[in-house]
């Protein structure tokens, strides 16, 4: 287990207190999740500023520091407790690929015997970037898999391509991993962004987001259409005020360029024959 932190505003704005200062802050959830940190912040550029760590991030004056200095309008920011993968390095999320970022809390059932056929998904061209040994990682590569069959990675996408390619590698994973009447299955709550657009998803996990402290009545989710403010996505509240609300179960989040509010089903946005990929070894702009 893992936990995400997303952040998308309409200005800059510090995160450091969602990171160090709140009360279940992510520094405080470290105390569990203590193997390795990582932060994702997009400024002017178009590539993101990322850092990060191996040990706690309660024991890191780096976290602590990096965070302090964070005043972007997007940032990913995750903790990790280690299921697959050695504690190093080349395992801390986010991983990031050109302009995209992208975390992982959960865990693939039975990946050691299932690693094989996630990776054949994988466009050739692109499963040569990968350099760790999680289930994440190759989640993150089959999802840009599926993003570069029908857009490019270096411009701007449709926040419902974005959505759609997460969907359809949730989809994917689950129809390897999971086994007919076996109740443990593949945990996938992904968050994504390459700046502009952010989509989330839950699959086995809790997930909660926030519109912000103004936000007086939490009776559910923005309504689909609605413009935001600041949309923010966490594994756990990370404060004691009314200002979180869960997302349900295989949904599929999201917030447009514009902060514009959307919502699917997996199912809804990974119809139709998933097998083989769409056009998997000519993705586009993958270098």
């Amino acid at each position: 287990m893992c936990r995400l932190f997303g952040f998308r505003s309409s200005i800059p704005a510090a995160v450091h207190p969602a990171l160090v200062t709140e009360k279940n802050s992510l520094l405080i959830q470290s105390r569990e999740h203590k193997d390795g940190w990582g932060i994702a912040a997009y400024g002017a550029e178009p590539l993101p500023l990322v850092a990060h760590g191996v040990g706690p991030a309660h024991s890191d004056p780096d976290f602590e520091r990096v965070s302090s200095r964070v005043s972007s309008h997007t940032v990913v920011a995750h903790i990790r407790l280690a299921s697959v993968g050695a504690v190093e390095l080349r395992n801390s999320h986010p991983f990031h690929h050109g302009r995209w970022s992208f975390g992982h809390n959960g865990t693939l059932r039975e990946f050691a015997k299932h690693r094989a056929a996630v990776e054949a998904l994988i466009s050739p061209a692109l499963r040569g970037h990968i350099r760790g040994t999680t289930d994440s990682e190759r989640c993150f590569y089959l999802f840009l898999t599926r993003l570069s069959a029908r857009h490019s990675l270096e411009h701007s996408v449709p926040v419902e391509g974005v959505a759609r390619a997460v969907a359809e590698t949730m989809s994917l994973v689950a129809a390897i991993t999971d086994a007919p009447g076996v109740e443990v299955r593949s945990a996938m709550n992904f968050l994504v962004t390459n700046g502009e657009v952010m989509v989330a998803s839950r699959r086995n996990r809790t997930l909660l987001v926030s519109t912000g402290p103004t936000r007086n009545v939490v009776d559910g989710l923005p309504s689909v259409g609605t413009r935001v403010e600041q949309f923010i996505v966490a594994s756990e509240s990370l404060c004691g005020g009314p200002y979180w609300a869960p997302v349900n179960e295989e949904d599929v989040i999201a917030v447009d360029a514009s902060l514009v509010f959307h919502r699917w089903r997996v199912h809804e946005l990974a119809g139709g024959d998933l097998f083989p990929p769409v056009n998997p070894g000519a993705p586009r702009n993958a270098a």
